[in-house]
């Protein structure tokens, strides 16, 4: 039997309607996020949306910034900046690993 290792925070398996009642948007707002690429929900065989609860945790950061005065294109570029620097920090770590023969 193989073990999953995926976080249970990042498996897909949310509706629109419910990821709508924990965070308190509507359902079109959620929507809109994901037209401005701000989240990425999978979408089933059918096309329906499917969240994880990082897509929760980040939906609350993208409101609280929102309520703050901040756009929306300002947010996907900081996401953007920390999604380099995070791919950036990991390829350095697996370098050093590399170098000095260690796992993480």
């Amino acid at each position: 039997m193989s073990v999953d290792k995926t976080s249970y925070k990042d498996k897909k398996v949310m509706s629109i309607g419910i990821i709508s009642e924990l965070t308190g948007l509507s359902e079109r707002k959620i929507r809109y996020y994901e037209e401005r690429k701000l989240i990425f929900p999978d979408r089933t065989g059918k096309g329906t949306r499917k969240y994880s609860f990082s897509d929760v945790e980040r939906l609350m950061e993208i409101a609280d910034q929102i309520e703050d005065g901040v756009q929306t294109y300002e947010i996907k570029k900081e996401m953007t900046k920390k999604q380099k620097r995070d791919e950036r920090n990991k390829m350095i770590r697996g370098q050093i690993n590399a170098q000095f023969n260690m796992r993480n």
